[in-house]
């Protein structure tokens, strides 16, 4: 049972306020108004993060930093996070969604200067990204959209796991060979981006 409409939930998704549902347009294969609003936002979402991770990749591409396998783990993590929301969408047209096309907001990582805050604000967004998902699934449910409670959750929750914890390793690892938080610990950058065997193995 959708939401009536104007009546806006109390929720940490990212629902896209202006959203548009064009009645009549698609079968709506029983998607409700909020779940397809909230799918919307969350596609956004992951661009946003694809783009971050993207611009943290060509931070290590720099010749002040140049650590050409961390560039790499990040520019990979961008494309897979552009699949997941061009997956996303792919999801909403086929339930006969909208998406509503939307300004991406700036990475806002231009003060990254070291592998250390590049991981930690990678670690927070993934784990953003996983209650997010978890909300989701949850919200999906609660209005009788079982399938999209399902989906989310093996398409886009799941995935999310083995990486908050892949970035839990490489900090806890960055830390033990002295990488700091103003990017000062250049031998400790040089260990992770040579000897981290998953920067460029990651699943």
């Amino acid at each position: 049972m959708s939401e009536p409409s104007g009546k806006r939930l109390k929720t940490n998704l990212p629902i896209c306020k202006t959203h548009r549902v064009f009645v009549g347009s698609k079968v709506k294969q029983n998607l409700p108004a909020v779940v397809e609003e909230s799918l919307c936002g969350v596609s956004t979402l992951l661009m946003e993060i694809a783009y971050r991770l993207e611009a943290l990749g060509k931070i290590f591409e720099q010749d002040n930093l140049a650590l050409p396998r961390v560039a790499t783990f990040f520019q990979l993590e961008s494309q897979r996070e552009q699949k997941q929301a061009d997956a996303m969408l792919q999801y909403l047209n086929e339930r006969g969604g909208q998406y509503c096309n939307k300004d991406i907001k700036r990475p806002g990582c231009e003060a990254v200067c070291g592998v250390l805050p590049a991981l930690e604000l990678t670690l927070t967004q993934w784990k953003e990204e996983m209650a997010i998902m978890t909300e989701l699934s949850r919200l999906a449910c609660e209005h009788g959209d079982p399938h999209s409670a399902s989906v989310v959750k093996s398409r886009f929750l799941t995935p999310v796991v083995p990486k908050v914890k892949l970035l839990g390793d490489l900090l806890t690892n960055a830390r033990r060979v002295g990488c700091t938080a103003d990017g000062a610990g250049g031998f400790g950058e040089y260990l992770i981006d040579q000897l981290q065997e998953e920067l460029t193995s990651s699943a």
